[in-house]
């Protein structure tokens, strides 16, 4: 009876405290990221568009939107050496400066190899601004509410993702001009420049807060960012190395979440074709499925941090994978239509029961002498699964069909549940996934 009340007791103080250190960060942590998402998230479905527009085929207008992803696979492990070197908030002045650099280029690009260059800049500029948010609350955020803080970055990132393909839509509608989403992101990066130049400094917000809990910064255990002094650093590469167990353990099953994830973009759109769906009605179920994936972000965060990371991730990837094995059964059946919109409807289950997991875990994981070079890999190694994942389907469904190639996407959720069963509990410290 006491062990309950206690813990009920405790469970009370841990949420007051992370409901005053998340409210602490948030205009400085969680806002820039809410502002750089809501620009890119209006301007990255316009990319292929625009590159058409000024005279690119279909083949290389969608070669030049993969520059995006190009980018953000290269820039991961840099933006680990540059936070290391000055600190999370400076790489997220540099982030944003190059990002706008890219983004006033692309507008007024006079050829398409300067616009594909300036799409590349963006998507390495995203990878350096991310992995400082990230390597910020890895080293600033207490482990007991760590799930929840960066379940709410990844919400923050989604929100604007989400709401930004509709601001794009409403500039189109006034200007009548795509450049219109540019020049709207390259507003929104001046005022993410200024807030986080001018803004509270959180560093020593971050002081601020552990000096209030009573717990010196110095006396956490938790790891620290290039910001703060640390013992010898080992470097990237080095790091990678050291670490090369975890990352090709837990990192690889990390990486086929980010891969199941990013083929649920691309499997339900062409999955609605296939099957006679109108664009309006694809578009209906494809936004359903995203607002329910938008509705759980918190919710995982939650679950991680009371039951442990395993409770979010497993049925996440077992929701995900069952999921496009069951869809890849129904094609040519009468009820095929039913079935797609319930299979997108589990998928954006499992999406957003798996939200902030990879931020989680890779926080969990990473040393406390290197986190922002460790996060650097562990980063590229997921976003590198994300990029695999849409070509590996389309392959496979060119050669045979879109029913083998959601299978082999079930297949990889699959896997991906047995890595997390077998290596979180092996990886992640006790005293984390609890």
């Amino acid at each position: 009876m006491r062990h309950g009340i206690r813990a009920r007791v405790y469970r009370g103080v841990v949420a007051e405290r992370a409901i005053s250190v998340l409210w602490k960060f948030g205009p400085m942590v969680y806002l820039p990221t809410l502002l750089f998402s809501l620009g890119e998230g209006a301007v990255v479905p316009l990319i292929p568009v625009i590159a058409a527009s000024r005279g690119a085929t279909l083949a290389s207008a969608g070669l030049i939107a993969s520059a995006l992803v190009v980018g953000q696979l290269c820039g991961n492990i840099p933006a680990g050496w540059l936070v290391a070197k000055v600190g999370e908030r400076f790489t997220m002045v540099i982030a944003g400066s190059l990002s706008l650099i890219g983004v006033i280029a692309g507008a007024l690009a006079p050829s398409l190899v300067v616009f594909t260059i300036a799409v590349f800049v963006v998507g390495m500029s995203a990878a350096a601004f991310g992995l400082a948010r990230h390597a910020f609350m890895t080293t600033r955020v207490p482990r007991e509410f760590r799930a929840r803080a960066l379940s709410l970055l990844g919400g923050s990132f989604r929100a604007g993702m989400f709401v930004g393909p509709f601001l794009a839509a409403a500039l189109l509608a006034v200007f009548h001009t795509e450049n219109a989403a540019l020049w709207f992101f390259a507003v929104l990066l001046v005022a993410l420049i200024l807030l986080v130049l001018f803004g509270p400094d959180p560093e020593a917000q971050a002081q601020s807060a552990a000096a209030e809990n009573g717990s010196p910064i110095e006396d956490t255990g938790e790891a620290v960012s290039g910001s703060i002094p640390t013992i010898e650093r080992a470097g990237v590469f080095r790091t990678m190395w050291r670490n090369r167990g975890v990352l090709g353990r837990l990192g690889l099953a990390a990486a086929s979440l980010s891969a199941v994830r990013s083929a649920r973009q691309v499997v339900l759109p062409l999955w609605g074709v296939s099957i006679g769906l109108d664009a309006s009605s694809i578009a209906l179920v494809v936004g359903v499925s995203g607002a329910i994936d938008f509705a759980l972000f918190y919710a995982s965060g939650q679950v991680m941090d009371r039951f442990g990371r395993l409770w979010a991730a497993l049925p996440a990837m077992v929701l995900m994978g069952a999921g496009f094995l069951v869809l890849s059964l129904t094609h040519d059946g009468s009820t095929n239509v039913l079935w797609f919109g319930m299979i997108a409807a589990v998928l954006g289950v499992g999406n957003g029961l798996s939200s902030g997991i990879l931020l989680t875990l890779g926080a969990d994981v990473a040393p406390q002498s290197e986190p922002a070079a460790f996060l650097g890999s562990w980063r590229t190694l997921t976003d590198a699964g994300g990029a695999i994942a849409p070509l590996l389907f389309s392959g496979i469904a060119a050669i045979s069909s879109l029913a083998i190639g959601a299978a082999a996407m079930g297949a990889i959720g699959v896997l991906g549940a047995v890595g997390f069963l077998r290596w979180i509990p092996r990886f992640v410290p006790r005293r984390t996934d609890s």
